[in-house]
């Protein structure tokens, strides 16, 4: 009789452990690998095609990822990190992401382009002259500026005015106002830089 009662109670025994492994097995199955988060914030990416270029790298572990490449503006790198940060919670992220404006040849430039491009510059406090290309000298020379590191863009005021570039605005120090004349000279139809920047006075 004893044995017989021992029975049940060993059955039971028998399958607590069998649930027990079934459920270890079944929360191992749900373990988030790097590649699973890779590719969780590679195809929120995917959903925006100018970003299906950005690269990922993770490490699901520690719940972090690094974002890489190139885009053509401020605004699409925002993005990029408010996707990415979407395809998990807390997610800790490094945004290695450049800014590298698609430049367009003044034969790509059009006359939409340059009523915008003076509609942006007038609410920035900037004048552009009527024609086209001083629009279009005024677009590459900020998208320069913006993507220098050396020069502090959002302070930096750019007048184009019959191909001749005025800079106003401060900078920190003599090599950013060197730099950016430096940039803006660069630029194809540019005939004169007037660099009328001043540096701010800790730096003189």
């Amino acid at each position: 009789m004893k044995f017989t009662k021992c029975i049940p109670v060993l059955t039971l025994a028998i399958g607590l452990a069998a649930t027990g492994c079934s459920e270890k097995r079944t929360t191992s199955s749900t373990t988030v690998t790097d590649s699973d988060l890779e590719r969780a914030i590679q195809s929120r990416l995917n959903e925006t095609p100018e970003l299906n270029k950005v690269k990922v790298s993770a490490n699901a572990s520690k719940n972090e990822a690094t974002i890489s490449g190139t885009v053509a503006s401020e605004a699409l790198r925002t993005k990029a990190t408010e996707l990415a940060k979407a395809a998990s919670p807390n997610l800790v992220l490094t945004d290695k992401i450049d800014v590298k404006p698609t430049e367009l040849t003044r034969n790509e430039y059009t006359e939409d382009m340059a009523r915008d491009a003076r509609t942006k510059a007038k609410a920035n406090g900037e004048k552009v002259g009527n024609s086209v290309d001083d629009a279009c000298i005024h677009t590459k020379v900020t998208a320069k500026l913006m993507t220098d590191s050396s020069t502090p863009a959002t302070k930096i005021n750019v007048d184009v005015d019959n191909g001749v570039v005025t800079l106003r605005g401060d900078v920190k120090s003599r090599d950013a106002k060197t730099e950016a004349e430096r940039d803006a000279k660069s630029i194809d139809g540019v005939k004169r830089v007037n660099n009328r920047l001043q540096v701010s006075t800790a730096e003189k």
